[in-house]
């Protein structure tokens, strides 16, 4: 075991955390922590590196076990090292043993002392062993990985934003490779190629890891464990997050079975009591069953999970079939370009997902689209078009002096009191937190506030700009199901994978200063992503595997001798045998020129179809994609029939060149 809680409760003040729990971590486990927000998933954490202290059981921690922890507080960290750096320092005794060598290698030059020159070769040897001469491409690797630009590397620490300076502390946390990563959410800052990448990373990565992550797809991908803090208690699932919805369910079940079973038996034992308790010869019984129903350990009722509140939108218009036109749209910020000359439209019904790395320009896309950044070009509205537009700069149109239901009031929506309270819920302010004002919330509670203001809104055109960023993932999956319900049109940027697979019916993507559009889901878009580049390496495999052979018959042909004039040969009996041999060269060589001119045209043939597949607007017509679809195959194999037939004939030819 690395670490873990024997019998733990935790309390802060009168409230309980944790009640005697235990939960033991073994090397190798991949575990997801999952809870409610505000259940304390981030306080359990502080537990296990020894920020808190239990108030009643044991944190157990092996002496030898390192444990690497990263959470939102390290934001606190500033310095004007380079991130390049602040990365390396992860390999302090590395560091400190070049430093020695260093100092050995000075002295050995003005000495030549034999002991030097022995200590010398030992760290050498120590440093070769802890792998000290690769430290450098290493942390390379794993900044270039999370997202970091070689020109970066070299740039002050200080220089960068809060999400940034998160990845390179996640960066010097992978470089350290503790036997036991605590991740509080790490993809919080990332965006998906850099999401991507830390999957592959940690699959690989020897110790053990905690994530606590609101990103479905992060943990189907990552956890073989699932660890819930539901109801002051710590319940383990044996599987990824896909694994725990369907087992939590059944689990349930079970579990509201069960209390109405005891709730039939307490009513009954009590009815008893009530009755008896005054009778003198029944009343000893019913004390006894008294003090049994006072010592029976009651079962929860899971009715006081949090329930699935709907949210719903109301649209008072209709628009126009085009809500927005984006013309010949520019916008460069200094040398960097965003999109030159891009040219397209929303359409009444598209679920947008504009996707794609940080610094591609997809939030500016966004705020073009809302008309809230300058730009070249020209943007026009269609036809009663009434839009709501949220991102981060939305929290400074609160009103600090309002309480969070007046804020909500103020929205126009005409829905009561008691709806906004319910609504208010959905976006974790439950009970008296919707009187609290304005100007004592935090960032995040801020964000969920103008959130909540866009949702109540009657828009019928949405602009989103990471909307999930501080909701859990009840609250994601609500707003999930609202957006799928909801009759108007949006756009939306997102990392959160699940959360733009289920919402979106079209994916956006800023490539070579130009918006794509992908005209389906995000699972279709990433399965189109993946043919296209298996379709693109094995056409650069057959045009290689071409051209050795065209080098390979120019370099025969180089080498075969110039003819010469010579008279010709006295008939002899082997004659018929060389007229026969020249016949079948010909012969070989007419049937070698015409399988090049096959195959030139198939390649041809092969490129058209692969342009309509790599067209969006194929995939919108199932008959039009299969016809297109079959084609290609086809195309495939008669291509893979015709080279090696060519490279039968060229075979053959070369052979009967030697006669």
């Amino acid at each position: 075991m690395l670490a873990g809680l024997q019998n733990v409760t935790f309390e802060f003040g009168a409230r309980v955390i944790l009640e005697d729990s235990t939960w033991h971590i073994q090397p190798g486990e991949r575990i997801g922590l999952i809870g409610y927000n505000g259940t304390g998933k981030s306080t359990l954490l502080k537990l296990l590196v020894g920020q808190y202290s239990p108030s009643a059981g044991t944190v157990e921690r092996s002496r030898t076990t390192s444990i690497g922890y990263l959470h939102q507080d390290l934001l606190s960290f500033d310095t004007t090292e380079s991130i390049h750096q602040v990365a390396m320092s992860a390999f302090e005794k590395v560091l400190a043993l070049e430093k020695e060598i260093e100092e050995l290698g000075k002295e050995l030059e003005r000495t030549g002392d034999e002991k030097t020159l022995h200590e010398y070769s030992d760290k050498l040897h120590e440093l070769e062993t802890l792998g000290g001469y690769d430290i450098h491409h290493r942390t390379e690797e794993v900044l270039q990985g999370l997202g970091f630009s070689n020109a970066d590397l070299q740039r002050p620490y200080k220089e960068f934003s809060g999400g940034w300076r998160m990845r390179v502390l996640l960066a010097k946390m992978i470089l350290q490779a503790p036997d036991l990563l605590l991740l509080d959410e790490p993809t919080n800052h990332l965006d998906l190629p850099s999401i991507e990448w830390l999957e592959k990373y940690l699959l690989h990565y020897q110790g053990s890891v905690v994530i606590v992550s609101h990103d479905k797809y992060f943990l189907n991908r990552m956890v073989t464990k699932i660890v819930e803090l539901y109801q002051q208690e710590l319940h383990v699932y044996n599987g990824n997050y896909e694994f725990y919805e369907k087992e939590k369910a059944v689990r349930i079940d079970l579990q509201q079975k069960a209390f109405e079973n005891q709730q039939d038996y307490i009513r009954q034992q009590e009815r008893f009591v009530e009755r008896f308790k005054a009778k003198a010869s029944k009343a000893a019984q019913a004390q006894s069953i008294q003090k049994r129903l006072d010592r029976l350990e009651r079962i929860e009722d899971v009715a006081i999970e949090r329930p699935n509140i709907r949210i719903n939108f109301r649209v008072d218009k209709t628009p126009g079939r085009v809500l927005v036109e984006l013309k010949d749209i520019t916008k460069t910020f200094g040398e960097n370009t965003i999109v030159n000359g891009a040219s397209i439209e929303i359409d009444r019904g598209d679920k947008i997902a504009l996707i794609g790395a940080n610094g591609k320009g997809k939030s500016t896309l966004l705020r073009i689209i809302a008309g809230v950044e300058t730009y070249e070009g020209e943007r026009k509205w269609g036809h009663n078009v009434e839009e709501s537009f949220y991102a981060q700069h939305q929290l400074e149109a609160l009103n600090v002096n309002n309480t969070i239901l007046d804020e909500m009031k103020e929205c126009g929506s005409q829905m009561t009191e008691l709806e906004l309270r319910t609504l208010l819920g959905c976006f974790l302010f439950s009970g008296d937190d919707s009187d609290k004002k304005i100007r004592v919330l935090s960032g995040g509670e801020k964000a969920r506030v103008a959130l909540a203001k866009t949702m109540v809104s009657k828009a019928n055109f949405l602009m989103l700009d990471e909307p999930t960023n501080h909701l859990d993932m009840h609250s994601c999956d609500l707003l999930i199901d609202a957006l799928k319900k909801y009759e108007g049109s949006l756009i939306l940027v997102s990392h959160d994978r699940y959360f733009v697979s289920k919402t979106a019916n079209k994916i956006w993507e800023i490539v070579d200063q130009q918006v794509k559009e992908f005209k389906g889901g995000y699972d279709e878009w990433v399965a189109w992503k993946e043919r296209m580049a298996k379709q693109e390496a094995e056409q650069k495999k057959a045009e290689s595997k071409n051209n050795k052979a065209n080098e390979k018959q120019e370099q025969k042909q180089e080498q075969k001798p110039e003819p010469k004039p010579v008279a010709a040969p006295a008939p002899t009996p082997s004659a018929p045998i060389n007229k026969e041999a020249k016949k079948e060269l010909q012969k070989q060589q007419r049937i070698f020129q015409q399988l090049e001119e096959k195959i030139a045209q198939l390649n041809k043939e092969r490129a058209r179809l692969e342009a309509a597949l790599a067209d969006p607007g194929t995939y919108t017509d199932k008959s039009k994609f299969r016809e297109a679809e079959d084609a290609y195959k086809k195309a495939e194999a008669e291509l893979s029939k015709m080279n090696k037939e060519y490279e039968q004939v060229f075979e053959k030819i070369m052979e009967l060149e030697k006669n």
